[in-house]
């Protein structure tokens, strides 16, 4: 049977009301994981849960090990993974408060390590279509079900961070196609795919970053005043997310066996 793991913010096992909860420390090649490993049952099926940026969001976005991250899930046995992640967006139609289920990311990050293969293998990992369309579809689907406002696709540009963008940088990213922007897409994304794991994100609009100058600038503030309703929304897809979720195959477990060199 899949089995998920869920990635977001700190305490998401709390609110994913699991029972049987167990937390480990996962130790990896690559270092430790940005949290304890959280599993525990939801409606009869194993998840798996870690926060991201580590309790209390200790971490910055570029400080975040992401290699250890995807490691320790894939060491668990997780087979798919359920992404949260804050977002800015570019598109007047992205209301703040809107879920995107993104399909496509501009990387502009440039301090992190994106591969595990660093000897003597060199991977060179397909990402024409990066996120699963399968979980995505799930999701899409469940949005419509509970009446939530939502996108079926869209491109986010992540960013290195810490620093909101500037104005110009703003503009430029909607110029590229950008739908929406956070800092912890890529390699997150990337990793999964080098790992065999299906991978979807779920974009939750908070702002409308710096272009749209009849908006208020995005701040901290700005951000935490606009996720409590974006995290009771996410509360109510996740658990009727996971109970979908199916071992069937596709090319995301596949894409790895022909990329090495």
């Amino acid at each position: 049977m899949a089995k998920v793991g869920i990635i977001g913010g700190s305490g998401i096992d709390d609110n994913l009301h699991l029972t049987q909860v167990e937390r480990a420390k996962v130790h990896t090649p690559y270092g430790a994981p940005s949290d304890l490993i959280v599993s525990g049952k939801l409606n009869g099926r194993e998840v798996v849960a870690l926060a991201r940026h580590g309790a209390n969001h200790r971490m910055m976005p570029s400080l975040v090990n992401y290699r250890a991250n995807i490691w320790a899930l894939k060491e668990v046995g997780v087979t798919h993974i359920l992404a949260t992640t804050a977002c800015g967006s570019l598109r007047e139609a992205i209301a703040p408060g809107h879920l995107v289920f993104v399909d496509q990311f501009i990387d502009r990050t440039t301090r992190r390590l994106q591969t595990f293969y660093e000897g003597q293998k060199i991977c060179h990992i397909p990402m024409s279509e990066p996120f699963c369309p399968t979980l995505r579809a799930i999701l899409s689907k469940i949005a419509a079900e509970l009446g939530i406002a939502h996108h079926d696709s869209g491109t986010v540009v992540t960013i290195e961070g810490p620093r909101f963008s500037t104005r110009a940088e703003s503009r430029m990213f909607q110029a590229w196609g950008g739908d929406v922007i956070n800092m912890s897409t890529v390699p997150e994304v990337v990793l999964a795919r080098e790992a065999g794991i299906c991978y979807a994100a779920i974009a939750m609009s908070t702002d409308y970053d710096c272009w749209h100058e009849t908006k208020e600038t995005v701040t901290i503030d700005l951000i935490m005043k606009t996720m409590a309703g974006n995290a009771e929304r996410v509360n109510r897809i996740l658990p009727l997310a996971i109970g979908r979720v199916q071992d069937s195959p596709c090319l995301c477990h596949e894409a790895i066996k022909t990329a090495l060199i």
